[in-house]
């Protein structure tokens, strides 16, 4: 394999810090909300479909958090970078858009 394991170590530990940053504020925020609910049915109405887009963010970046410490677990198993379905190489240049991929192009589609 040729891919360079510490700029990939590298990049994948910048994911997991703005995961983890991403989370700490959405959690802050859904558990302090800067915007309190008013008498107005209209407005409760926008806090609740507010507060509902918040948990999803949430739920989206809990689970890139998930994919990024897997991918620095195969790093550190020595599986990074290989196929989960064939052995195969992983595309450089599909790692290098998704630096968390676990699957070849053929077997991603």
């Amino acid at each position: 394999m040729s891919t360079d394991l510490a700029a990939a170590k590298e990049r994948l530990l910048k994911l997991k810090d703005e995961y983890e940053n991403r989370i700490e504020k959405i959690e802050d925020h859904i558990q302090h909300p800067q915007d309190e609910l008013n008498e107005h049915w209209d407005d409760q109405a926008i806090s609740m479909r507010q507060n509902d887009m918040r948990k999803s963010l949430l739920v989206e970046a809990k689970q890139g958090l998930n994919y990024v410490q897997h991918a620095l677990s195969r790093i550190e198993n020595e599986t990074y970078g290989e196929c989960e379905v064939c052995g195969e190489d992983i595309e450089e240049k599909r790692l290098e858009a998704l630096p968390y991929a676990t699957l070849c192009m053929e077997h991603a589609e």
